[in-house]
């Protein structure tokens, strides 16, 4: 038995397509298909088994999209629209201080990267602190700042982490405050999703710390990470076709080598103001 879907496309860079698409089960359907396309809808049979849809785009931006197959009315199919992911205009910035990271009604990823160099023996990474003030605002008038209208909060902090050395990734760390008085939520973690994975984080004496991982590399002779295509600002994104997010603790490798870079981001907020200030990496030498 079959089923007819209708794939659409609802946000992609300009330098996207064109594209293969593929099903989970390796059947192509469909090569060298435009992004106009996909945009109009393009229809395609599938068999009932077929749970998700895979986008390649072979041009000049090389990325794989992963779409699962949902059901929607007729309604729901028409009302869906294209914005692409990226523009350029000149725009007026800070005019309003509660604002942050949120630019033409997008939010836009805060990102920053430490890296770090170890002595002469390699070493194995146990965790990391991270010493940075939320800060939120109030409204202003005059759209000024004024520190005399701030709060520092508790409760805002970056959402995405990724460790990774020159052979070893921890792939996208989703990060979420550990749940307070209840056992039965924090055992729930780590959470393996299909692009991700979901750790806790906690904040004790002024730092946001967290653990939880482990190098999920599958073949070391492919990238960790390729070129963006949603934003021409993001230098790079991680490579998600050579990341095993189904690995269990029992698998796990730990990070270990003479140096590493801990990247931060935060992508799913624009109400606090982040002020990063240093961060630790707690680590052991490793002798072999």
């Amino acid at each position: 038995m079959s089923q007819t879907i209708i794939i659409k496309l609802t946000c992609a860079g300009y330098r996207t397509g064109p594209f293969n698409i593929y099903d989970d089960l390796g059947n192509t359907l469909g090569i060298d298909i435009t992004k106009q396309n996909l945009i109009d809808g393009y229809t395609v049979s599938v068999d009932d088994a077929v749970t998700m849809i895979i986008l390649e785009s072979t041009g000049k931006c090389k990325t794989i999209i992963e779409m699962s197959i949902v059901d929607l009315t007729i309604e729901q199919i028409a009302a869906i629209t294209f914005t692409p992911c990226n523009t350029a205009s000149v725009w007026r910035h800070l005019t309003n201080i509660t604002i942050y990271n949120k630019f033409y009604d997008n939010i836009e990823p805060y990102i920053i990267e430490y890296p770090f160099n170890y002595q002469s023996f390699d070493e194995i990474l146990q965790n990391v602190k991270d010493y940075t003030k939320a800060f939120t605002y109030f409204p202003s008038v005059d759209g000024v700042f004024n520190d005399n209208a701030q709060i520092q909060t508790d409760n805002q902090w970056f959402n995405k982490a990724i460790v990774y050395n020159g052979q070893q990734s921890s792939g996208v760390l989703e990060l979420v405050p550990k749940p307070i008085n209840n056992l039965s939520a924090y055992l729930t973690y780590p959470i393996y999703n299909t692009d991700s994975k979901t750790i806790m984080y906690t904040k004790s004496d002024s730092f946001y710390g967290y653990n939880t991982f482990w190098s999920l590399v599958k073949n070391k002779s492919l990238p960790l990470f390729v070129a963006s295509c949603e934003s021409l600002s993001i230098d790079k994104v991680v490579n998600q076709v050579n990341m095993d997010y189904g690995k269990r603790s029992f698998k796990k490798e730990p990070l270990r080598a003479k140096d590493l870079k801990v990247r931060h981001i935060l992508d799913n907020s624009y109400t606090a103001h982040l002020v990063s200030q240093f961060i630790i990496t707690a680590a052991q030498i490793s002798y072999k």
